[in-house]
């Protein structure tokens, strides 16, 4: 896979003429135009959208329910990646192979990683290919910082708008404080015996960090984990000996595996019965336009009220 995406940036920048910039890169000209802003997830493009506000375009490479761990780009992504004038991609490792192409691209135009050299990045669990979790957006506190990014970013590249971007920023980080307040609030009304997330994959580590909740996932940190018969019966006997009433699914991940996990806590812990949550999580990626989780605000709000219905009491 990294050969591959190797292979196919080269084509970009054979075709493009394209050289590795030799000391500041320059800033696109803009005269005339909107800045073009390529983000790699919904969260990301989001947060842009509300940062950059009339002066930009903004792009996501990995739509709704896309799982940024196994994203591949196709020859007409590569395209929309090299066509843009700022490329804003998470970074830890989220994006899997990817990671080889921006950090390529980031030799010779504008390329930011938004999440690389957070300070509260937490250590992911062995095999990751990365040193730390990706997920950090489930820390609100920790996702304002990543909102302070883009806005630089931004700045950066167009700094006749300069002033914009500020109040933007500063209008939507107020926002994002009182939801970081709202969630705590929110949390509070699961009994603290009751406060254990079980999802499919690792991705809530932040969220539970941040909000006061124990967090477990079938998968590790990537969905590119792979899940043993032994994951499922260690989860299973957490579940039963701890008498989990609920477990949940995520929209970008399929559900079988935690269905397996059901299985076996109902083969071994008889009379005691654990579901699956009624609504899913949102972890990877947005939801549909429309939907509860279109938006960045909107997934976290969906995925803590979620959590208190099928914990709460």
């Amino acid at each position: 896979m990294r050969i591959l995406l190797l292979g196919l940036l080269g084509i970009v920048l054979s075709l493009s003429g394209c050289k590795k910039a030799e000391g500041p890169l320059p800033k696109p000209d803009l005269t005339g135009r909107k800045a073009k802003i390529l983000a790699t997830t919904g969260m990301i493009a989001d947060a842009t959208r509300a940062v950059g506000g009339e002066h930009i375009e903004v792009d996501c490479l990995m739509g709704p329910g896309i799982d940024p761990h196994l994203f591949v780009a196709s020859p007409g992504d590569l395209s929309r990646i090299e066509n843009s004038d700022l490329v804003l991609f998470n970074g830890v490792h989220l994006e899997g192979k990817m990671s080889d192409l921006f950090e390529e691209r980031a030799k010779r135009a504008w390329t930011i990683g938004v999440a690389d050299h957070l300070d509260g990045l937490q250590t992911a669990e062995e095999g990751f290919e990365g040193t730390h979790d990706p997920h950090v957006w489930f820390d609100v506190k920790l996702w304002m910082k990543v909102v302070e990014k883009i806005r630089d970013s931004l700045i950066d590249i167009d700094p006749k708008n300069t002033e914009s971007y500020r109040a933007n920023s500063a209008n939507y980080l107020r926002e994002l404080e009182s939801l970081d307040r709202e969630v705590h609030a929110k949390i509070q009304r699961i009994p603290e015996v009751s406060r254990v997330l079980i999802t499919a994959h690792d991705a809530f580590g932040y969220f539970g960090r941040a909000y006061g909740m124990e967090v477990k996932g079938l998968q590790g940190v990537s969905t590119a984990a792979d899940t043993s018969g032994k994951d499922v019966q260690a989860l299973a006997d957490l579940i039963g000996t701890r008498k989990i009433k609920a477990v949940f699914a995520e929209t970008s991940v399929p559900s079988k595996g935690m269905e397996a996990v059901l299985r076996a806590v109902r083969s071994k812990y008889k009379g005691f019965e654990v579901k699956l949550a009624d609504e899913e999580l949102y972890s990877d990626a947005l939801g549909q336009p429309g939907s509860k989780g279109e938006t960045y605000i909107g997934m976290v709000r969906h995925n803590v009220d979620a959590v208190v219905k099928a914990l709460g009491e």
